[in-house]
């Protein structure tokens, strides 16, 4: 569609070669000679041009009743009063551009593109910022059940807080989204937020990952790297899997919740942040308490909010919910033919147990809609997982003749690490351990290193 110019002026034979030059270019235009016939016709108008002095109220006004409306319409001001007083003030009353007369058709044309290309530029920032909102609404978190309405409550009351909140639950319950929608509805919407996957880190590397480093801190860096905290300087970080930071760098986060501060690797600098810090973990740190791998005044200073977040077994009533939110939300992202779900389908869902979760059902629901033809996924359609998960089992629930207890749980152990290639943090994974509970254990069993 043609873009409109709304062209505000007084003197009529200047209007007329406006609206010439314009409607060549291929606008659409719209005149107006005063400020109120101006204001009748701005919402049909992509960009405004109007004169600075009008008859009866200037055109400063003008840019005064559209900032009152909430107008988003970029307004180019002219007059044959070119100053840069005049300039400065029609900027600061919400103008885009400024038009000094005489003015050349070209440079006319010029100011009407930039103008366009602002307009263009606002209306697809309004857009994103719109889709981020969306994306972390609650309607977007779907829960129906008491637990959930109870979490979305808490979230709405920590968010406008600086507090620290841990966030505890299995993996796949959405603590991401949880954690994300804290950071949108709180008032560093607009600031970083970083997250930061503690699993993920090799121990080497997490101090200068979380920190940063000088140049020459260590063999390789040959500059300064700023680390994940002062990346997110006045907004948030998230601390995926708290559980598996090392001791050495436990007491590091901890002095940054208590004094705001640290110092990168191989700098003696002191730096000051403002960061708000969530974290979660999809174990008991209490566990890892009493074995000593958790630092207990740090796993205070972070259990300041703790929101526990129910399995989605403990939760079944969300199951239909969550279906039909993921079939529609899939549908437009799989470009599938897949409407809606049936309830034959739902009582399959419901039927399951759901071991990983949230993010398991939307796996599901992605694999049966992938394949399905339909416009309607049937229960013959759903493609569950139902291979038996590997266990370690013990007949009538008691150890094997012979066998310890400790002797049993290092044969656990030592099979873990066996299926896992020697991978601590995959072990650990397996056997519902942070790293370094697994750490613990395997110092136990004189098989540390």
């Amino acid at each position: 569609m043609k873009a409109t110019i709304l062209v505000v002026e007084d003197e009529e034979k200047l209007r007329r070669v406006v609206e010439l030059q314009l409607k060549g270019a291929g606008f659409e235009v719209e005149q107006a000679g005063n400020v109120e016939d101006a204001m009748r016709l701005a919402d049909r108008a992509d960009v405004i041009l109007t004169d600075l002095r009008l008859p009866g109220v200037s055109g400063l006004e003008l840019l005064a009743n559209l900032r009152r409306q909430d107008s988003h319409t970029p307004v180019v001001v002219m007059t044959a009063f070119g100053s840069i007083e005049t300039a400065v003030e029609a900027m600061k009353a919400g103008a885009v551009d400024f038009l000094p007369k005489p003015f050349s058709l070209d440079h006319l044309m010029t100011v009407v593109n930039k103008a366009l290309e602002l307009r263009t530029l606002r209306d697809e920032n309004r857009e994103l910022r719109a889709e981020l909102s969306q994306r972390y609404e609650f309607d977007n978190m779907v829960g129906h059940s008491e637990g959930m309405r109870e979490i979305f409550s808490t979230i709405m009351r920590v968010a406008p807080t600086r507090a620290t909140v841990l966030l505890c639950g299995e993996s796949g319950v959405g603590k991401d989204m949880i954690a994300r929608a804290i950071h949108h509805h709180s008032p560093r919407a607009d600031r970083p937020f970083v997250k930061i996957n503690c699993t993920a880190l090799p121990e080497n590397l997490m101090e200068s990952e979380l920190f940063g480093y000088e140049k020459g801190a260590f063999t390789g860096a040959n500059t300064s790297k700023p680390g994940k905290f002062e990346q997110a300087d006045t907004g948030t970080v998230f601390l995926d899997e708290i559980g598996d930071v090392p001791a050495s760098v436990q007491v590091k986060l901890l002095r940054i919740l208590q004094e705001r501060e640290f110092e990168r690797l191989g700098s003696n600098k002191v730096k000051h942040i403002d960061v708000r810090v969530l974290a979660a973990t999809n174990v008991d740190l209490r566990a890892a308490l009493e074995q000593g791998t958790f630092r207990e005044d740090l796993y205070y200073r972070l259990n300041v909010l703790p929101i526990n977040i129910p399995p989605l077994r403990e939760r079944k009533e969300d199951i239909p919910y969550l279906a039909g939110f993921f079939v529609k939300k899939l549908g437009k992202d799989l470009g599938s033919p897949v409407q809606s779900i049936s309830d034959a389908a739902i009582e399959r869902l419901l039927g399951y147990h759901w071991p990983g979760n949230v993010r398991e059902l939307e796996n599901v629901l992605e694999r049966s809609m992938v394949l399905a033809n339909g416009a309607v996924l049937e229960a013959g359609d759903v493609k569950l997982d139902t291979a038996p998960a590997a266990r370690f089992t013990v007949a009538d629930n008691f150890l094997p003749e012979g066998t310890t207890l400790d002797q049993y749980e290092q044969s656990i152990i030592r099979e873990a690490l066996r299926r896992a290639n020697g991978n601590k943090s995959q072990a650990a994974r397996m056997l519902g351990l942070t790293r370094n509970a697994l750490r613990y254990r395997l110092s136990q069993m004189g098989l540390e290193s």
